[in-house]
C-alpha cells in the first residue's frame, strides 16, 4: 500500500507503521504492535506517545499494562481541517513578509517529484487568463495521470482556458483524457524533447522530465511575454 500521502501530511515512518499495525490489531498492547511494525520496542513506545499527544491513539490502563486503540481514520481529515485553518490565520502574515522582502527572487529551482509539483502548484496560483504549455511529453506523466486530471480541473474551475502544445507521444493519452476547458495541439513525431515549458501570466516554468525531474519558476513579466510570444509562433504554426 502506498503510504507516501500520510508522509506528505508530516507522518513519520515510524508513527505509519504504528498506527497501520493498531488499525489491523484493534485494541492492543504494545508487545502485538512491536511484532506487527517491526519496530524497536523503544521507537514503538516513544511513537505511541506522540500519536496520543496528536489524537491519533487513545489508550486505557488494565492493570499494570497500557491497551492501545488506533482513532478512527477520519479523525485524520478533521486533524488537515484543523490545520489548514490555523494555516488560513497566519496565512496573511505571511503574505506581508513576502511583500515586504528587500530582496525578492525571480528565479527559483526545484528538485524531485515534491518540488516538481510545489512548482506547478506556483502556477497554478499564478492568475492570468490562459495557461500555455509547449513540449510536454510522455515522460511528464511521472506525475501521475490522476495528478493531472485533479491538476486541470482545479485550473479550469479558477476560469482559465488552457492552450496545450504537446509532444506527438501525448496524442493517444489526450484521446481518452481530455482536460476541461483545453484546446490541444502536438507536434511531429520524432525528435522528442525532455523539456517542458509553461507560461502563467507573469512567470515561467521550465521543468526538465530527467528521472529526478529538475525545474526553474521564473517570475518575470518581461520574460513571461518574451515567452509567450515564442509560444504563439509555435502554436499558430501547428
Amino acid at each position: 500500500m502506498d503510504t507516501q500521502i500520510l508522509q506528505d501530511l508530516g507522518f513519520t515512518n515510524a508513527e505509519i507503521k504504528v498506527y497501520l499495525s493498531l488499525l489491523e490489531l484493534g485494541k492492543s498492547t504494545a508487545g502485538p504492535i512491536i511484532s506487527k511494525s517491526g519496530l524497536q520496542s523503544s521507537v514503538v513506545h516513544s511513537t505511541l506517545n506522540k500519536l496520543v499527544e496528536k489524537g491519533f491513539v487513545s489508550f486505557v490502563k488494565e492493570g499494570q499494562r497500557n491497551h492501545y486503540s488506533a482513532a478512527n481514520p477520519k479523525h485524520i481529515s478533521d486533524y488537515i481541517e484543523d490545520k489548514k485553518k490555523e494555516f488560513e490565520e497566519l496565512l496573511p502574515y505571511l503574505l506581508s513578509k513576502q511583500d515586504h522582502a528587500k530582496d525578492k527572487s525571480e528565479v527559483t529551482t526545484f528538485v524531485g517529484m515534491k518540488g516538481i509539483r510545489e512548482l506547478l502548484f506556483e502556477l497554478l496560483n499564478a492568475g492570468g487568463k490562459e495557461h500555455h504549455t509547449f513540449g510536454s511529453s510522455k515522460e511528464s506523466l511521472m506525475m501521475g495521470e490522476a495528478f493531472w486530471m485533479n491538476y486541470h480541473k482545479r485550473r479550469a474551475a479558477k476560469g482559465i482556458k488552457a492552450k496545450l502544445l504537446f509532444n506527438d507521444s501525448l496524442k493517444k493519452w489526450t484521446d481518452v483524457n481530455k482536460y476541461p476547458k483545453a484546446q490541444y495541439k502536438f507536434t511531429g513525431s520524432g525528435f522528442e524533447p525532455l523539456t517542458e515549458t509553461i507560461i502563467r501570466n507573469d512567470k515561467i516554468g521550465i521543468i526538465l522530465w530527467i528521472a529526478v525531474p529538475i525545474g526553474i519558476l521564473i517570475d518575470n513579466k518581461e520574460a513571461a511575454k518574451s515567452y509567450d510570444k515564442f509560444w504563439r509562433l509555435m502554436w499558430n504554426n501547428n
